[in-house]
């Protein structure tokens, strides 16, 4: 079982969200809504979710195949709906960049691995009917 405590820090929205190993992360809600930029947004910790854990798929997959992942990082752009509470994701896009001695089809089989098959917070966001779409970049 996972535990996660949560604990009001500051004002009135400013969250704090602890793990049961000690791992910690503040949300607030923006300002226009009565909050003070404390922490990120709970929707944008969900998009943070998604890279961490595909992330963790791609370089885990690409380790296991031998290749040199000398940089990676990923830049994630995405809408909600709008007119809607709750307003939930409809479309991420994904962009994955990596610099080494890495093979291009390699790199992309990755992230369709852990985009398609691995990555739990993607399948979460699937069936919540968020389009996910990526884009591979090595450099």
């Amino acid at each position: 079982m996972v535990t996660i405590d949560i604990i009001r820090k500051e004002g009135d929205f400013g969250f704090e969200a602890t793990d049961a190993a000690g791992n910690s992360l503040r949300m607030d809600t923006s300002p226009e809504t009565g909050g003070n930029n404390f922490g990120v947004r709970p929707m944008q910790a969900l998009l943070m979710g998604l890279g961490g854990c595909s992330g963790i798929d791609v370089i885990s997959i690409l380790k296991k195949q031998r290749q040199d992942v000398k940089d990676f990082s990923m830049h994630i752009e995405a809408e909600r709906e709008t007119g809607k509470e709750p307003a939930l994701w409809t479309d991420a896009k994904i962009i994955f960049t990596l610099s080494g001695n890495i093979d291009v089809d390699k790199a992309e089989r990755a992230v369709q691995l852990s985009m398609d098959k691995y990555c739990s917070v993607a399948e979460t966001l699937r069936r919540a009917g968020t389009n996910i779409s990526w884009e591979v970049k090595v450099q």
